[in-house]
């Protein structure tokens, strides 16, 4: 009995040990880039079904706050979408606060939590995978998987399980090179188990000493769709006005 009490003790503390290990490999990937602020221009190519592309041209500014991140996102172009202004704000509970201007309604409207789950902007991103750019490590349990190589490169394979139920995945999986802490690859999957996205960043280009992806692609399954972002310009630690991260911004366009 006492042989098999430490055996399990044993097993206990390697898988507690394999869980911390998870948990501090998403960390570093998480932590990778330093920066105050970032400040970027990119090209959104938005592709159908059936092959055809439309394309977008966004400005996005972000920087920390009292509770974690904030962004927001401008749409420069074309016609029908110029003038869109979205706002992400991490808040002291670990969710996000969001709002979006639309020029046609012409008036600010916060995201209800139960729209987190929608496309944004007709693209395949939705209003969560904006804010799980900066989710934090603490909101999912990560396991070690296995190792594996991808694009050359021997990564870790890191689950990660949501603490919360509601969230829009029950999972996600990515690839981490084990060297720099790079993600190449992450797959999103339903309440069902089902894969229904997989993003994948490449192109990584080395930005005032910090290995940055150039082209992001993150594709919706079931649909056959994929929208990918092709970055134009990319700055970091850039002043950006904390007035930028207003609902007065989102409904002007300029900073007080």
């Amino acid at each position: 009995m006492k042989k098999l009490m430490f055996t399990s003790i044993l097993l206990l503390g390697a898988i507690m040990l394999y869980a911390q290990d998870a948990k501090s490999i998403m960390t570093s990937a998480k932590n990778r880039v330093t920066s105050d602020t970032v400040s970027s221009r990119s090209r959104m190519v938005i592709t159908a079904k059936d092959g055809s592309t439309t394309e977008r041209l966004i400005d996005q500014f972000s920087k920390d706050g009292p509770n974690g991140a904030r962004t927001i996102i401008v749409f420069q172009s074309p016609a029908n979408v110029a003038g869109t202004r979205f706002l992400t704000m991490d808040t002291a509970s670990g969710g996000s606060d969001q709002m979006i201007y639309l020029p046609s309604l012409g008036r600010v409207r916060r995201i209800a939590s139960s729209e987190s789950g929608g496309n944004f902007m007709g693209t395949d991103f939705s209003y969560d995978d904006i804010s799980s750019m900066d989710r934090d490590i603490s909101l999912d349990t990560h396991t070690l998987l296995k190792e594996e190589t991808i694009n050359r490169r021997n990564c870790y394979v890191i689950q990660s399980v949501p603490t919360d139920a509601s969230y829009q995945y029950s999972k996600s999986i990515s690839w981490i090179d084990k060297e720099n802490y790079l993600i190449y690859k992450s797959e999103m999957y339903n309440r069902r188990g089902e894969i229904v996205k997989i993003m994948e960043m490449s192109d990584f280009k080395d930005i005032q000493g910090r290995l940055t992806p150039m082209q992001t692609k993150i594709s919706t399954v079931n649909a056959g769709t994929s929208t990918t972002i092709f970055m134009e310009i990319m700055k970091y630690d850039d002043p950006i006005p904390e007035a930028v991260f207003t609902t007065a911004y989102l409904e002007t366009g300029r900073a007080r």
